[in-house]
């Protein structure tokens, strides 16, 4: 099989891996804070992971031709394509460094207190309430538009979402518990992982 690379895919495709490179050294070789003692979890959300660990797989497998646009589109429309899949990973990055700098020790794989747990409000925070999940969707989204067919593309999203939706759930669920209507206000005025969506 010959592969033609095409400037602009090629370019976004290699943005997007190195993305993936911080994305998978900022979760695991991240400097962990010092651990709090654990006040309570969730453990509905590890199928909430699950799904959204299946809809990456999703993404990566089910690929169109090697650096080539998701469409077949004109070079302006392809260009255009490519910046906004790398302003994606990159900015995807960026949302969930962000967000787990501002988590601190808070910050957990699957839902759960901690003793002294704070409702985080700032930062990314502020955005959405979801901030890391709203990054994961970017990096989706970017890895779909660099090396996905569309249909792959479109059946991960809908995987990732329910995914969301379900850690989300977990999540929220422990907060409105600890919080109450501190929380209830917070969430009234942010929204949950899209930007002035849902």
């Amino acid at each position: 099989m010959v592969i033609h690379l095409n400037f602009w895919p090629t370019l976004a495709f290699a943005v997007v891996l190195l993305s993936w490179f911080a994305f998978v050294i900022l979760f695991l070789a991240r400097k962990k804070p010092p651990t709090a003692p654990e006040s309570k979890r969730d453990r509905a959300s590890i199928i909430g992971i699950v799904l959204q660990g299946f809809s990456y797989g999703i993404v990566w497998s089910v690929r169109r031709q090697w650096f080539t646009p998701i469409f077949s589109v004109s070079n302006a429309v392809e260009i255009l394509l490519a910046i906004l899949t790398m302003v994606l990973a990159i900015t995807a990055v960026w949302f969930c460094s962000a967000a787990i700098r501002a988590l601190g020790k808070q910050w957990s794989l699957a839902a759960r207190l901690v003793e002294g747990h704070k409702l985080v409000k700032e930062g990314p925070y502020s955005v959405v309430r979801n901030p890391i999940y709203t990054g994961m969707f970017g990096m989706l989204l970017a890895t779909g538009l660099a090396v996905s067919h569309w249909i792959g593309l479109l059946i991960a999203a809908v995987v990732f979402a329910i995914g969301t939706a379900i850690r989300v759930r977990s999540e929220e669920k422990l907060l409105r518990e600890a919080f109450g209507r501190e929380f209830e206000e917070y969430a009234q005025k942010v929204p949950a992982v899209i930007p002035f969506l849902i």
